[in-house]
């Protein structure tokens, strides 16, 4: 099958509005290096080298929507502590989604804390509610869910069996989807499938579906016959069987089977590859793709998760690079922006690898910029490039610049061997940048001094190097320009 044929419907997604209801949580990751055994005890020690937090639960699939470029809303509980506000500033701080979060005082906040040596996964601590929710959060909640739910392309139940969508709740969202004639994709858990009675679509795993059909399913025939058979008991129009390294398998309502073979080259982390799969699914079927097309989307997204650490998200760039066969390690992908650019740095740097950046302009790229980008490149395992936009280039060098766009400029470096990553920055310096990115090595020409060099406190700082290039005589953008307008004249 052409997959390229999918990426007008991957386009669509954009501006659809999407309604996920489920437990939300907390992910806290803590990463560090272990090199030696605690004397207190036969164990490992961590020692901390950075944290981070983010949505997870539910909130990852409404995370990966967004990435997709859908508009969000969110209704799930929290409770009414520290981290439930630091939950809520974070989903409310992306301006596709729409946080609404009910407070239960009764209830804390859940969160998973993984603590991650190089690419291991050491340990996972949960802080997680045992009270159900009260009556008075749980009606709240379910009004909010059903008030406006003819106005969605789509709705997403995502279930951790955190007691958002327990005691009838499930049912009662389903019912009015349907009455409104909008799809439901549901992320299940446990063997209760009787409250996912009449969704359109549900994912499982192949162990939640051993667990609900209450056998074995081993190979492909045996999962086709399990998903058939919930499928009939509980009035399903299909199910999405993911089978991690074996892919996926789609059943039908008439109990037709559909094999998806896994399409990851590099498996870093599983942890979320659910919920990227739904929410990709929903995604697709809200912009007008079939299930099947669906599925097939969702499987690309699935295979680029996986090869990040953490409840990752999918983004819509590299969904549609991914559908056009371009392997996301090679040049035609290099172009990305800061928010992919990140989640590429983090992995080069799992692997243990430097990442060094430069800047400019490089409109009408000359030997003296290849000259730079080449010393750039020996001094770093990775080369990132920040490339002035259109507009910060008019800025600097004047109303006739630049000569190339940023589109064609971006091109021509990501077509440079010595150059892994372009991204494309609207400021006037790339202070900002350089402050996201967090560079190990920081290059510039030998036409500064270090103290010139923007962000060279910053690298050093944080215990990087700053390197001068030699430049190359004779070359310079405008030059060229004047000598070209010259002989026009």
């Amino acid at each position: 099958m052409d997959r390229s044929r999918l990426i007008p419907l991957v386009e669509k997604i954009e501006g659809r509005r999407i309604l996920v209801v489920g437990d939300a949580m907390l992910d806290r990751f803590v990463s560090g290096e272990v090199d030696r055994i605690s004397p207190e005890a036969p164990i490992p020690v961590l020692r901390v080298t950075a944290e981070s937090s983010m949505p997870g639960g539910a909130g990852n699939v409404v995370r990966n929507l967004a990435a997709l470029g859908a508009g969000v809303t969110f209704i799930a509980v929290c409770g009414d502590d520290a981290p439930g506000r630091e939950l809520t500033a974070a989903l409310s701080a992306d301006p596709l989604v729409t946080a609404d979060l009910k407070t239960d005082p009764a209830r804390p906040t859940t969160i998973k804390i993984r603590y991650i040596a190089g690419n291991q996964q050491m340990m996972r601590a949960d802080w997680e509610a045992g009270a159900d929710i009260d009556d008075a959060t749980a009606t709240a909640m379910l009004d909010a869910a059903v008030r406006h739910i003819a106005d969605f392309g789509a709705v997403v139940l995502s279930d951790y069996d955190k007691g958002v969508l327990a005691e009838g709740r499930a049912s009662k969202i389903i019912d009015a989807a349907r009455k409104a004639g909008v799809p439901v994709i549901v992320d299940p858990k446990g063997n209760g499938y009787d409250r996912y009675r009449g969704a359109n679509l549900i994912t499982p795993n192949r162990k939640e579906l051993e667990q609900a059909a209450g056998k074995p399913a081993t190979d492909s025939d045996a999962i086709r016959d399990a998903a058939h058979g919930l499928i009939k008991a509980h009035e399903l129009g299909g199910m999405l069987v993911t089978r991690s390294a074996d892919g996926m398998t789609l059943v039908s309502e008439d109990g037709d089977a559909h094999h998806l073979a896994a399409e990851s080259r590099e498996v870093f982390d599983v942890s979320g590859a659910g919920d990227t799969v739904v929410a990709a699914v929903a995604a697709m079927i809200a912009s007008g793709a079939d299930i099947r097309d669906a599925a097939c989307v969702a499987n690309t997204a699935a295979g680029i998760v996986v090869g990040k650490v953490g409840t990752a998200a999918c983004h819509a760039a590299e969904l549609i690079a991914a559908l056009h066969h371009k392997d996301l390690s090679d040049a035609e992908a290099k172009v990305l922006t800061d928010a992919e650019a990140l989640e590429r740095i983090a992995r080069w740097r799992r692997q243990g690898l430097k990442v060094g950046f430069t800047n400019g302009c490089f409109d009408l790229l000359h030997p003296g910029h290849v000259s730079l980008l080449a010393q750039a490149r020996a001094a770093c395992d990775r080369l990132v490039v920040g490339l002035n936009s259109d507009a910060s280039v008019k800025r600097l060098k004047g109303e006739d610049r630049p000569v190339q766009n940023e589109a064609a400029r971006s091109t021509v470096l990501a077509s440079l061997a010595s150059v892994d990553l372009v991204v494309i920055f609207g400021e006037d310096t790339p202070f900002e940048l350089i402050e996201r990115l967090h560079p190990d090595v920081l290059v510039k020409g030998a036409d500064y001094t270090v103290e010139q060099v923007v962000g060279a406190d910053l690298v050093s700082g944080w215990g990087g190097t700053i390197v001068l290039a030699d430049l190359k005589d004779g070359f310079s953008t405008t030059a060229t320009i004047e000598r070209l307008n010259k002989n026009r004249s």
